[in-house]
């Protein structure tokens, strides 16, 4: 009788839902997929590992050029004694002289004054000088004793007429004060512009050939001295 009862109970009762288990779960709204976005965060990263690349090659890629070590004036050309190799930055936009076109250097003359220490740019030599206004160029060509031993481009000079035609009794020794002293001052300053003793044989006779930068009314007096051999210079103060 009881046993009844008690199903009867249950009967009445609502059965409870089932409880999903614990590896089951509620479904999900699929995830939209921006390959776009994706593709352009990829070559943004890509672009900028290039240009941190270039940068670090650029700064890396250095050349050899040439810097002058002592004053070239205007219309001079520089010599091996005059120029030095320094390695710069490799830069399109700036007209280097590379260290390997020296040899082209060396047959070109300077626009303007260019001192020492002076990285040297292509635009600063010419194929033909430009005298400044008044001035001329005038070539002497001494023997030994008739110019001071460490002579050298840009030097202030003064230009004495010497020898048999000098105007002076004293005869010349083979030193240059006495040769200058016995002599005929034709330019108190003019400056050296190049000198030529690089070959064997000024090495060997101790002859030295200068082009120097005169007032153009001196120019005729230096150029006749020089051609009767009567000539010799002396370094004066203002160098």
């Amino acid at each position: 009788m009881k046993i009844q009862e008690r199903t009867g109970a249950g009967a009445g009762r609502a059965a409870a839902p089932a409880q999903p288990t614990a590896g089951d779960r509620l479904p999900t709204a699929p995830r939209e997929r921006k390959p776009a976005l994706a593709a352009l965060a990829v070559l943004l990263i890509l672009v900028g590992a290039l240009g941190a690349t270039m940068l670090v090659l650029q700064a890396g890629h250095r050349i050899e050029v040439v810097k002058v070590t002592q004053d070239i004036p205007a219309g001079a050309s520089v010599t091996s004694s005059d120029v030095t190799s320094v390695m710069v930055a490799a830069d399109d936009s700036i007209n280097y002289v590379q260290w390997a076109q020296l040899g082209t250097l060396k047959t070109l003359k300077a626009r303007t004054t260019i001192f020492a220490g002076t990285v040297v740019m292509g635009e600063m030599f010419g194929a033909k000088s430009s005298l400044p206004a008044g001035k001329a160029f005038v070539g002497v060509a001494l023997k030994e004793g008739q110019y001071p031993a460490d002579i050298k481009n840009g030097d202030i000079v003064a230009v004495y007429r010497v020898g048999d035609n000098a105007s002076s009794s004293n005869s010349s020794n083979n030193s240059t004060g006495s040769s200058a002293g016995g002599g005929n001052l034709i330019v108190d300053k003019a400056r050296v512009s190049s000198k030529s003793d690089h070959s064997d044989a000024a090495v060997t006779t101790g002859n030295l050939s200068l082009t120097l930068l005169v007032d153009q009314s001196d120019a005729a007096a230096v150029a006749q001295a020089a051609s009767a051999n009567s000539v010799a210079v002396v370094v004066v103060p203002g160098n």
